[in-house]
């Protein structure tokens, strides 16, 4: 029992790291972008060519990971997604998933359909027991990792100057360029770090959840539960969400395997009928 908590907790900050650059520019942008899982595929390639090809130790890529995806996520902002923050969100979403069709078909030309491996360094592979609980080494990398990044992004946006110009920019721009706020440096700023954590995450993820052309689509579904049980008005919803949704996956695959996936949307939807607007949203739905 304690293993498969523990497997769920890891399961859960993963999916919250994969999935917090959504809420990110989904709860403070108010951007629904749908290509968001393109960007996490990005991270986990990034991490698949500088192990396969180059033999680049797995520490550096993850830090490579993240900084690629944050400059690809400037660039497409600088170039494409500004053009979009004042439309409806039915023109930010046909966009956004017209890009991830887009990168799904460039991967595949590019690197191919099957499946990717990675392999990890041996202080990371395998199993240890303690306290009765069997814990797997990369797990608990994972844990620790994204531990310390939910701490750091919370500080970030709650106790910083930064945080406190984009809340400014977002709750009404005008007023933000009248104190001297650079609202179009903001953003872009915001962006990137969504697209870095993306990637980042989708680095982490590459040996847990497999990484295939199709990734942004297959788990396009998991970001948008974790952002809608969560909450959008900041990133503590998101991540309760993601350690619940996280947990009963695990158990419910463990459990009751003929189930598959029904666990984790049965959760989504018991949660929506108590609140509808998420965990830690405000009334109004943000």
């Amino acid at each position: 029992m304690l293993t498969i908590l523990f497997d769920g907790i890891a399961y859960g900050m993963l999916l919250f790291v994969l999935a917090c650059g959504l809420s990110i520019t989904l709860g403070l942008m108010n951007f629904v972008n749908l290509a968001h899982g393109a960007f996490a595929m990005a991270g986990g390639y990034v991490t698949v060519i500088m192990m396969n090809r180059y033999g680049i130790s797995f520490y550096w890529c993850l830090p490579a990971a993240f900084i690629v995806t944050a400059l690809v996520g400037v660039v497409l902002e600088r170039l494409l997604y500004r053009r979009l923050y004042s439309a409806s969100h039915l023109d930010q979403v046909l966009f956004s998933i017209g890009l991830v069709f887009m990168a799904i078909s460039a991967i595949d030309y590019f690197m191919g359909g099957q499946q990717q491996l990675i392999n990890l360094p041996p202080e990371l592979s395998g199993r240890f027991g303690f306290l009765g609980i069997d814990i797997g080494r990369y797990r608990l990398f994972i844990i620790v990792i994204c531990a310390l990044l939910t701490v750091a992004l919370q500080l970030a946006l709650t106790r910083t100057r930064f945080g406190s110009q984009l809340r400014a920019a977002v709750d009404d721009g005008r007023v933000a360029r009248g104190m001297g706020i650079n609202v179009s440096v903001i953003f872009a700023l915001t962006f990137a770090l969504g697209s870095g954590l993306a990637g980042l995450g989708g680095a982490l993820g590459t040996e847990l959840l497999g990484l295939d052309p199709n990734f942004p689509l297959k788990y396009l579904i998991y970001f948008m539960i974790v952002v809608t049980v969560g909450g959008t008005s900041s990133i503590t919803g998101p991540f309760i969400a993601a350690l619940l949704l996280g947990i009963a996956d695990v158990a419910g695959k463990y459990y009751v395997p003929e189930l598959g996936a029904f666990i984790i949307y049965a959760v989504m939807i018991l949660v929506l009928i108590v609140r509808p607007h998420g965990l830690f949203s405000r009334e109004g739905g943000r």
